[in-house]
């Protein structure tokens, strides 16, 4: 017998993202590994930010939509907010509700720029480089299909500071992968 198809848009769920995500999911363990570059990151923040004024995006969870950016080969902002819209996988990453809205393009940038100029963004990918190497997540080899740390170093934010590849001694990324993204 066929089934129906039922449509019911207007529930509500009573199941949270933390519970939609596998728990052997590879990005439960990029998660913690995250969290934890950005407790150390605190004391950063808390000098970059003022304490009045209008809120801005939570430097975490930009920088957690950052490394989906790079991870995923997301090629634009645009598209990331986009992403960050309906992919749920997305949303727990980043820490968004479901409910959440999502930034504008224009504003993520803004606030982007921001932990540019007080280099946060190369320190919280720097660290978790480091606990991925920690952990014997990182590999030399370059394998098609595998989503790379090291495509952050093709972001525009990146050649706005100033970094090329041609700079001798300048690899503030390696284009390593981490084997846990298979």
């Amino acid at each position: 017998m066929r089934g129906k198809d039922e449509q019911q848009l207007d529930d509500f769920s009573y199941i949270s993202p933390e519970q939609r995500v596998p728990q052997d999911h590879p990005l439960r363990l990029l998660r913690a590994m995250t969290d934890e570059a950005l407790r150390e990151l605190q004391p950063r923040f808390n000098k970059l930010y003022a304490k009045t004024g209008r809120p801005l995006i939570a430097p975490e969870k930009l920088l957690r939509a950052l490394l989906l950016q790079a991870l995923y080969s997301v090629r634009s902002e645009r598209m990331l907010m986009e992403q960050l819209d309906y992919n749920l996988l997305f949303r727990w990453f980043v820490g968004l509700n479901m409910d959440d809205s999502i930034w504008d393009a224009t504003v993520f940038t803004k606030n982007r720029e921001r932990l540019l100029d007080g280099d946060i963004v190369e320190a919280f990918f720097q660290a978790v480089l480091q606990q991925a190497r920690e952990r014997n997540l990182l590999s030399d080899e370059l394998h098609s299909g595998r989503n790379l740390i090291g495509s952050v170093g093709e972001f525009e934010e990146f050649s706005a500071k100033g970094w090329q590849r041609s700079q001798p001694g300048a690899q503030p990324f390696q284009s390593l992968a981490i084997e846990c993204l298979q």
